[in-house]
């Protein structure tokens, strides 16, 4: 039930009824608890403009509004009393009527198979589809990029770039590319054999963020995957043991947090968080920590390890939550089936 609420209208001068209604309704808040709030017309000209209290009331001063309920004054103390137990009175009523009519809609909805049941059904049955096709879609997008600037249809591609660039950071040198002479063009600090660099093929100043963010290739090098190598790895895990927590009808039980730690939070944050802390430009980080850029492969597979091991301790833990809800809502219509 909602408290009651009495808003008293003083002038700041003196008052003697103000103060009067005051000492009332102090000594009738142990009987009928209130809450009282003031407001002064006199003090604050808005407020006396907005309720028209001076024009409207003039000297009937002090004015009571206890909900619906306005006095004004003379009014004594028993009248104070009777419109604070109306109002009570009234919450009272109010706050049945609502339950009631809360109650009744529980029991209609006990009684019959609503539309928010099938639905929840069928999402707690098909839940893995649903995720599967949404980690495929997001995470197949990024190839469609290269796929268009490749046959010339660059608006639909840039269109691709610009949405997930809010995701990911996009920089050229830690993507994969299509269509070129090379899979990725990593960075001269990360020393992979064999494979020309970013600064010897796209941009000699590898420490230009913005280019490397904005730049999507172009045929010799090929196109820009639109998900950075990581993130490639790390969604493409998750769609695969989607997939294969799919086909097992969802009984691979969930690997243990400890483990989920190990092998998927611990390599990655190693990976990552040691590359940012040496390119921090201070030499005292680099005097412990050299400059180092990872591989592509490198953030490929520990993207890959914490997609794969967080969907598998996760997934799981969904599918009991699911399996609660499906033998719920079974219950629920075995029971309406009987009673017909």
């Amino acid at each position: 039930m909602s408290e009651v609420v009495v808003r008293l209208y003083t002038r700041e001068n003196y008052c003697h009824l103000c103060e009067q209604a005051e000492a009332w309704l102090d000594e009738l808040q142990a009987e009928i608890p209130h809450t009282l709030v003031r407001m002064d017309v006199e003090s604050d000209p808005a407020l006396s403009v907005r309720y028209g209290l001076k024009a409207q009331y003039g000297d009937l001063i002090p004015v009571v509004e206890i909900g619906p309920y306005v006095l004004s004054a003379p009014f004594d103390r028993a009248r104070l009393q009777i419109t604070l137990a109306s109002e009570r009175q009234r919450l009272v009523d109010v706050a049945r009527a609502d339950e009631a009519a809360y109650q009744a809609r529980v029991q209609q909805n006990r009684n019959r198979v609503t539309r928010g049941n099938r639905v929840a059904y069928w999402f707690s049955q098909h839940y893995m589809l649903v995720f599967n096709v949404f980690i495929a879609l997001y995470v197949g997008l990024p190839f469609l990029a290269p796929v268009f600037m490749h046959a010339g249809l660059t608006r639909p591609a840039r269109w691709i770039y610009t949405v997930y660039g809010a995701t990911c950071h996009q920089l050229a040198f830690r993507s994969w590319f299509l269509y070129g002479e090379q899979p990725a063009y990593p960075r001269q600090a990360a020393h992979v054999d064999g494979w020309k660099t970013y600064e010897q093929v796209i941009n000699p100043n590898g420490e230009d963020l913005l280019s490397a963010r904005a730049y999507t290739g172009n045929p010799n090098v090929g196109y820009k995957v639109a998900l950075c190598e990581r993130d490639v790895g790390i969604y493409g895990a998750m769609l695969l043991f989607g997939v294969l927590f799919s086909l097992s009808k969802r009984r691979i039980p969930a690997l243990p947090w400890y483990l989920w730690i190990l092998i998927g939070i611990v390599p990655i944050g190693l990976d990552g968080f040691s590359q940012i802390i040496s390119q921090l430009p201070f030499d005292a980080i680099q005097a412990v920590l050299p400059y180092r850029e990872s591989t592509p492969l490198l953030r490929t597979l520990t993207g890959f390890l914490f997609g794969f091991t967080t969907a598998w301790f996760g997934y799981p833990m969904v599918e009991d939550a699911m399996r609660d809800t499906r033998e719920l809502l079974e219950s629920k219509f075995q029971r309406l089936v009987s009673a017909d």
